[in-house]
């Protein structure tokens, strides 16, 4: 019996991702599978991208605002949600299609790979607490510099929480090629001008969305200052400025910066699996002659 078909739309934040899985879903009776470690939350929409109802047009999405903002959401939890909705698209006779920027996340789901828990080693953390987050992402190099490939470098507790599994298990499991799946993964890139461009142009409009409100709200509604520092970027640099440690000005700066290493870092992580086909998202005919041949087969 043929592995189920799995169609995975990956590559850089603001390459437009969301937009062209909607757009394949509707070509190829599709549903969705978010992989996003901050869309999993309720209640983080504009910092973290959330594409609202009328941009779904219609097409269902999995894995979105299913985790409190409060509460830790794994890549184990992820794993085992995603690989349930694949099974039950499926079961309705339609296409699951994973779209995403959280490599790890993708990796996780589409290799299967086994999920090894790791507890927390109080006496390590102690350790890596006194350390400043450039120090903790070059020890997180060092130990395992594929997942520091793939990770918020500015994010202290993502990184000592990476060090710690790095320091009891090794790296991170290798890519694979036995996939439960019949996969075709599509990534999609900008030149760099055109992609820092893009993001400066998604930053402004998420702040005139309202971003700033946003985390304010969530601040009253008990979400801590810490918990905002490790979701990282927007919601960072926001609660900086709104504990007036930084300008707006500085706020804004910051994470046009911070943004684009971080989107440099996810497509050096994703360059390196050698299955993804490459295409700039303007190549639409190309991408869909691409989901056809694959379908066909």
């Amino acid at each position: 019996m043929n592995p189920p078909k799995l169609l995975v739309i990956c590559g850089p934040t603001a390459t437009g991702k969301s937009d062209l899985a909607v757009e394949l879903a509707k070509n190829f009776n599709g549903e969705i599978i978010s992989a996003d470690s901050r869309q999993v939350y309720r209640d983080l929409d504009i910092g973290s991208g959330k594409i609202t109802k009328k941009e779904m047009l219609g097409i269902p999405h999995h894995l979105l605002d299913v985790a409190d903002p409060k509460e830790v959401f794994s890549v184990e939890k992820y794993k085992t949600l995603a690989q349930k909705a694949i099974s039950e698209i499926i079961s309705r006779k339609k296409l699951p299609i994973i779209c995403g920027g959280t490599g790890f996340y993708i990796h996780y789901v589409i290799d299967d790979v086994s999920v090894v828990e790791v507890a927390q080693d109080e006496s390590l953390r102690a350790e890596l607490s006194k350390k400043t987050p450039a120090e903790l992402f070059s020890i997180l190099q060092t130990l395992d510099p594929d997942r520091a490939e793939n990770i918020d470098a500015q994010n202290p507790v993502r990184l000592i929480r990476a060090i710690e599994i790095a320091t009891a298990l090794g790296k991170v499991p290798p890519i694979s090629t036995n996939s439960p799946y019949d996969v075709l993964q599509i990534g999609i890139d900008l030149p760099d001008e055109e992609l820092k461009a893009k993001i400066r142009t998604r930053l402004e409009k998420r702040l005139a969305r309202g971003m700033i409100e946003e985390v304010e709200k969530l601040v009253a509604d008990g979400v801590s200052w810490e918990r905002l520092h490790a979701f990282g970027l927007e919601y960072r640099y926001v609660a900086n400025f709104l504990k007036k440690e930084t300008t707006e000005n500085e706020m804004r700066e910051k994470l046009l910066s911070e943004i684009w290493h971080y989107a440099k870092r996810q497509r050096t992580w994703f360059r390196k699996d050698k299955r993804i086909q490459w295409f700039n998202p303007s190549k639409k005919e190309k991408i869909l002659a691409a989901v056809k041949n694959f379908l066909s087969k």
